[in-house]
């Protein structure tokens, strides 16, 4: 029986990766803010439909896709953001340094080079500015910070929610290429401040998920020694 959806822990869920949509697919997570749905990440753009259906299995109305937060500008991350906007009005957020690659359809800052595609030219409804924010929905706040290394505009998110704090930290990992604008010495600083959070729950973008705290630093410590 193919996995439809995940619940990480109360309201926030993985809808797609490559085992439940499509194998080009990176994550993508939906967190229920007392029914305003914020989407992290969309999947490569053909698992659109999956991706519908599988908010609608969980009980919940994909027209309330208020906002889709984009980690940074790669296809993989980004395929069905044109289509959330289109189809249901979603808000779509992204920092100013990837914005660009959205807004100009750029295929080798969209990477959609290496998946031989090509990524629509595509508004930016806010460019996330500086190095954080917080973005508020009732009650509970969604942090952002800016943590480049990956892509000149890369960020990672995090909440609080039910005594645990969820991080949100998409290609921790990598790859770093010239063409993706990385920088290796960014991205170690960038790495050093999510150890920093000490988060009890990773969602990471391409492996799964990390819990508790304890394995989530051993996830990110790997990699800085790896690139050492």
């Amino acid at each position: 029986m193919r996995i439809t959806t995940e619940e990480i822990i109360s309201g926030i869920y993985l809808i797609g990766d490559p085992k439940i949509t499509l194998p080009e697919d990176a994550a993508v997570y939906l967190i229920d803010f007392a029914g305003v749905l914020v989407l992290i990440d969309a999947g490569a753009g053909r698992s659109f439909n999956q991706l519908v259906s599988n908010i609608e299995l969980l009980g919940l109305n994909p027209s309330k896709v208020s906002q889709l937060i984009l980690t940074h500008s790669h296809t993989d991350h980004i395929g069905s953001a044109p289509l959330f906007r289109k189809q249901y009005g979603t808000k779509i957020l992204i920092h100013e340094l990837d914005a660009n690659a959205m807004e100009t359809g750029d295929s080798i800052r969209t990477a959609a080079n290496w998946y031989d595609t090509t990524f629509p030219p595509t508004p930016i409804d806010q460019k996330l500015k500086g190095a954080y924010g917080i973005l508020k929905f009732g009650q509970e706040e969604l942090h952002w910070i800016h943590t480049p290394g990956h892509t000149p505009g890369s960020i990672s998110l995090y909440l609080d929610r039910r005594g645990k704090r969820i991080l949100f930290g998409q290609d921790i990992h990598g790859p770093f290429h010239k063409s993706f604008g990385s920088d290796i010495e960014a991205w170690k600083k960038s790495m050093q401040a999510l150890l920093d959070l000490h988060a009890d729950i990773l969602c990471e973008g391409h492996f799964g998920i990390y819990q508790p705290k304890d394995r989530v630093r051993e996830y990110i410590e790997k990699y800085l020694e790896e690139y050492e």
